[in-house]
């Protein structure tokens, strides 16, 4: 899966891509069972067993928490693909990347639901939508070695700052879009800086000419 093969340059989806309607890949999966929970996030990463939280994030009902070590995303950004708006029922997702290594669930791993888009299956397959099973809250998108958190979860208390750390570089698949944003971030039409990007403007019509 090459979205999580460099870390060090992170594309903005673990799953993704170069397909013109969505963002999740239906190949280069990868099966894993019962293992998962020795290892990120089900299990704390030993760089992490000294190290205090900075952040933590539950779901809706909060039967699902976890805590980030990490202060910053790799990146942050909203994604328009179909796949995205379908699964979050919005006009597009908002996600924060992250390593596996920086995220450990502390609570509800047992409440937690699986999907693969790609075989529209409930096995877990990497790379995978995690949702709360309860109250069905999107909790994060996981890949081989990436995490997509949804910033939305995470309790940045009153400091405004921390939460501008979380903000968009980017949109992607804008041309897939629903609805137009004018916010001066950069529009990718597929993947950034691997596609062309879109003009910011308002269509009269709700569609590109």
């Amino acid at each position: 899966m090459s979205s999580d093969s460099n870390p060090s340059s992170p594309k903005p989806h673990p799953g993704h891509n170069d397909n013109d309607t969505s963002c999740v890949a239906a190949c280069d999966k990868q099966k894993v069972h019962d293992n998962r929970m020795d290892r990120p996030p089900y299990s704390l990463s030993d760089k992490n067993k000294d190290s205090k939280a900075l952040y933590t994030g539950t779901c809706f009902c909060e039967k699902v928490k976890y805590e980030i070590f990490r202060d910053k995303p790799l990146d942050a950004k909203f994604c328009h693909c179909p796949t995205c708006q379908k699964l979050h029922g919005a006009p597009f997702q908002w996600a924060a990347i992250f390593h596996k290594t920086d995220v450990h669930f502390t609570q509800g791993e047992d409440q937690l639901i699986y999907f693969h888009p790609g075989e529209k299956s409930q096995e877990y397959i990497l790379p995978c939508k995690i949702s709360c099973k309860f109250c069905r809250t999107p909790i994060m998108d996981e890949g081989r070695n990436m995490l997509l958190l949804y910033p939305t979860l995470i309790d940045f208390g009153k400091d405004n700052k921390k939460k501008r750390d979380f903000y968009p570089s980017c949109h992607i698949f804008y041309s897939r879009r629903c609805v137009d944003v004018v916010d001066g971030l950069p529009k990718f039409a597929k993947h950034k800086d691997e596609s062309e990007t879109i003009p910011e403007t308002l269509r009269e019509d709700g569609h590109d000419d």
